[in-house]
């Protein structure tokens, strides 16, 4: 297993785990995310803030990173933290538990970058997921209503969100 930035020609392979998180989300009838625009995807991937965990030379997961999410996180942008954005596992390796595998590798990937949290948000009160990040470590600080939405995918549109974070020791 690796971990590595993604690239341009894994844009196709991305959409596709995309497509695929869209599909169970609605089979599970959570909140389905919005199909995300391609210049989006290209514009992190020439950031280098797309991220990919290979397995046996098949990309198992990819998410993405922010260093900065105020719409979402409000007062709360101002602390040095990394944001982690749509996690999405290819089927065949789901159950692996990436979000750990995740978590690890931004602990790593922060150490020498001054950043005091790892944080990411999920969409719905999924009581499921919410369980889950906090098996792999994340504080759950509550459900949240968003109200100033303009410019974030369409899922967030009027959304209640729940949020998490992983203090830096």
């Amino acid at each position: 297993m690796t971990i590595e930035n993604s690239t341009q020609q894994d844009l196709a392979e991305i959409e596709r785990l995309y497509t695929h998180a869209r599909d169970l989300q609605a089979y599970l009838k959570r909140v389905v995310w919005p199909s995300f625009s391609r210049k989006m995807i290209v514009q992190e991937l020439e950031e280098g803030k797309q991220f990919k965990l290979v397995v046996d030379g098949q990309i198992a997961c990819v998410w993405a990173i922010a260093f900065s999410d105020p719409q979402i996180w409000k007062e709360k942008n101002t602390d040095a933290a990394i944001y982690i954005h749509r996690i999405a596992t290819n089927p065949i390796f789901r159950g692996n538990n990436f979000v750990q595998k995740i978590v690890n590798w931004a602990q790593e990937y922060v150490k020498d970058r001054n950043i005091n949290y790892i944080r990411l948000d999920t969409v719905g009160e999924n009581n499921g997921l919410i369980q889950h990040y906090q098996n792999c470590g994340f504080a759950f600080l509550g459900l949240f209503q968003l109200s100033e939405t303009k410019g974030l995918p369409e899922h967030y549109y009027n959304a209640t969100v729940c949020l998490f974070e992983i203090a830096i020791q």
